[in-house]
């Protein structure tokens, strides 16, 4: 008998509410959720796809143990005592650092995801800690620790209330949206320029977002910093700077103005490609709008100045006033955000606190570069031993870092390898063990990471839609057990993991005097804890802790766990609020517009005035029906436009010989691609395009779908050599490729 069940879709950052259609314990349909507090019925062809990306017949569904070389299905008892057999040696040889950690993008679409990876890194010890984010956000999270004391502190636009939006190589009618959550980002943008307001658009590329605007940039790749920083010296230049309510949260404003000075709209439109005069206007239009935001995205943070193009979005923001107030870029505030501290001075943010063995990255946030991998790996030094295990979770590097090629046969070399993955994919094929977390339908679902970047708060929270199927593992439990046999626990109770949180986590909270807990018995306040397993405990701690909750009894009528599962359509906490000085975590407690790492850096940016491509420069692309690589398997979504072809300009097809749909050559640092051409005039000239996440036909995967349309990787075009220096991230876009016929 069919029935319907609510489901938060993980499949992008837009977080849709979803109506499933479920036959026994079959998804057979999926629809918006017209009552979602959020998305209010809005729903993407991801969403729409849900039922087959769960149910897709290539997910794996017992765990795979590799014995005389094969990887053979076994138990979940032999897999975990393979893993505490395999990485307990290389820890107790040779350290913590030889225990590499990946972590992939689809972590933070989970509960468990963002729940347990902390805990396992923290047992473990390791400093050897690659994630997604340095090849996507990294420079976001960076410059909003040195503006704000918190990398986690990002402003995103007050999209219902802006009247003038510019948003710098986002694409969010294709992407959903980025580090900004926001259900239907399209029609948002079509109701800011139905009520008057003003989209303009900087991006190489005339994407759908770009056809919407008022105004489209074509840009040089790369060059977006320099034009926000010329923005910023007219703003100065023309007495146009006017801090509203920020003056008293503001310092360095003086030295930032000697600092651009010499950025001018004439010094940078050679190297931008963009009229000066334009420029001026920009800055202009930025001013003397009622309510603007600046919002960048991933196309101004993949290129060699991504830190300092993020760092001069937010600059932009505070210099017209428009940070931390309605209608411009507000800091959102999640039910599970710990407690606000009172305002005050902080400890600050700090870069570099160690570096990478081989070529001396400094770490940020924690984190080393992920297009250092391969060599952390394969090269011996002086300094301490190389990576010898690795542990990747929801992680496919193979094909989303640079030089696929290189680190491919550097996992390959590995002592041993651990992988959490529903796939067999190019990653996890080199795994001693690969442990398979059950499909979507069968798994909890709260927006943790997302919440904080959230265009409105809210909260939401939806049990699983189908009951785990006989023979899998929750994630959740899998990860718990994952974190205790790593770090020497082999075969402790699952549920010692959430006790041991929920214990360290409220006896913090209690001497906290800012804490509505304070002061009171921890192990009194575990016991009214709710929930049916030990990650919904978490999440009632979390909430009632948080600023909207219970503070188990201070606030009656605040969020608690059992009162969100009284409201299936999420609870709407209102819209964003200016919160300043509050989540200020700087060491002077106020905004410091001019960090001493970013005054480094300004000389890099000063001579990239000088700098001009001598021939093609190559920029990703993102599809509304695509998520990095872990979507290429579902037929419904690789259908119609969602093709690895390489966008080029018309005029620039003419003198290299290039026809529509023949095979083309694309040579880069890293090595050579070919795939089919499509000349479009979408694309600037001068510039190629190559979407992300494919090349699917490495051997040894179980990819039925996509190894039969694999595509090319894009990223082994690249050697990994170039990085922003201050994330660590990896320059994708803005690279130089020579491109010919392939025959």
């Amino acid at each position: 008998m069919s029935r319907t069940a609510l489901r938060i879709c993980p499949l992008c950052e837009a977080t849709c509410g979803l109506t499933l259609t479920i036959d026994g314990t079959t998804v057979t349909g999926a629809r918006g959720d017209r009552d979602d507090v959020f998305s209010k019925g809005f729903i993407c062809p991801k969403g729409a796809s849900f039922g087959a990306v769960d149910g897709d017949p290539d997910r794996l569904r017992t765990p795979l143990v590799r014995r005389d070389g094969e990887l053979r299905e076994a138990t979940w008892e032999e897999a975990f005592d393979a893993v505490a057999a395999g990485i307990r040696p290389v820890v107790e040889r040779y350290g913590p650092n030889a225990v590499g950690v990946v972590l992939g993008n689809p972590n933070v679409h989970t509960v468990a995801g963002a729940l347990y990876p902390p805990v396992l890194l923290a047992g473990l010890g390791t400093r050897s800690l690659f994630t997604a984010s340095t090849v996507d956000q990294m420079p976001k999270h960076v410059s909003s620790g040195l503006l704000f004391g918190d990398a986690n502190a990002i402003p995103v636009p007050d999209l219902d209330h802006t009247d003038h939006l510019l948003l710098i190589g986002a694409n969010p009618l294709e992407s959903n949206g980025s580090l900004c959550t926001a259900p239907d980002f399209p029609g948002k943008l079509k109701a800011l320029k139905a009520r008057g307001g003003t989209l303009t658009v900087v991006d190489p590329r005339r994407t759908r977002t770009a056809r919407l605007a008022d105004r489209h940039i074509a840009i040089r790749p790369g060059a977006d910093a320099l034009l926000l920083a010329a923005m910023a010296q007219v703003l100065f230049e023309e007495g146009l700077v006017d801090l509203g309510e920020l003056t008293q949260h503001v310092q360095g404003l003086d030295e930032l103005r000697d600092a651009v000075r010499d950025f001018t709209p004439e010094a940078v439109a050679p190297a931008c490609d963009v009229d000066a005069a334009l420029v001026r206007t920009l800055a202009r239009e930025l001013a003397a709008a009622p309510t603007a935001a600046v919002y960048g995205r991933i196309g101004s943070c993949t290129v060699p100045y991504g830190t300092l193009a993020s760092w001069l979005v937010d600059v932009l923001n505070i210099l017209t006033g428009n940070l931390d107030r309605p209608g411009g870029a507000l800091f959102p505030q999640s039910a599970t955000d710990r407690t606000p501290r009172p305002a005050g001075p902080g400890h600050g943010f700090q870069l570099a606190r160690w570096h990478s063995r081989v070529s001396r990255h400094p770490e940020a946030k924690g984190e080393l570069p992920l297009s250092a991998l391969a060599e952390e790996i394969d090269t011996a030094t002086e300094e301490g031993e190389p990576i010898r295990a690795l542990i990747a979770v929801a992680a496919n590097p193979v094909l989303s870092a640079p030089d696929g090629d290189r680190l491919d046969k550097a996992l390959g070399s590995l002592d041993f390898m651990v992988s959490v993955d529903p796939y067999l994919n190019e990653t996890s094929r080199h795994a001693h063990v690969v442990l398979p977390p059950p499909p979507p339908s069968q798994s909890p679902h709260h927006d943790f990471a997302f919440n904080t970047l959230a265009v409105r708060n809210q909260v939401r929270y939806t049990r699983p839609a189908v009951p785990l199927e006989a023979g899998r593992m929750a994630e959740s439990e899998i990860l718990a057990r994952l974190t205790l046999a790593v770090t020497g626990m082999h075969g402790a109770d699952p549920s010692a993991v959430d006790d041991l949180v929920i214990g360290q986590t409220l006896g913090k909270a209690v001497r906290e005097p800012h804490s509505p807990v304070h002061g009171r018995d921890p192990q009194e306040l575990a016991a009214h804890l709710t929930g049916e397993n030990g990650p919904e405990r978490r999440l009632d701690m979390m909430l009632r802790l948080g600023p909207y909750g219970d503070g188990f009894g201070v606030r009656p009528d605040g969020l608690s766990l059992a009162g969100l599962l009284e409201h299936p359509h999420g609870i709407d906490l209102g819209p964003l609020q200016p919160r300043l000085p509050q989540p200020l975590k700087t060491r002077s407690g106020r905004i410091e517009l001019l960090p001493q790492p970013i005054v480094d850096d300004l000389p890099r940016l000063r001579r990239a005035r000088e700098e001009r491509p001598a021939g093609l420069v190559l920029v990703g692309r993102r599809h509304l029906r695509s998520n990095n690589s872990w979507m290429h398997n579902v037929p419904a979504l690789t259908g119609g436009t969602n093709r690895c072809t390489v966008h080029i300009h018309p005029e620039d097809a003419e003198r290299l010989g290039v026809r529509d749909g023949s095979a083309v050559r694309v040579k880069g640092a890293g090595g050579e691609v070919t795939a089919p051409a499509e000349v479009t005039d979408g694309v600037r000239r001068g510039v190629v395009s190559l979407p992300h996440g494919w090349g699917h036909d490495r051997p040894g995967t179980r990819l039925s779908h996509a190894s039969a349309d694999p595509g090319v990787n894009v990223n082994q075009l690249l050697d990994g050599s170039l990085l922003d220096p201050l994330s660590g991230n990896a320059v994708l876009n803005g690279v130089p490729v020579d491109v010919a016929p392939a025959d």
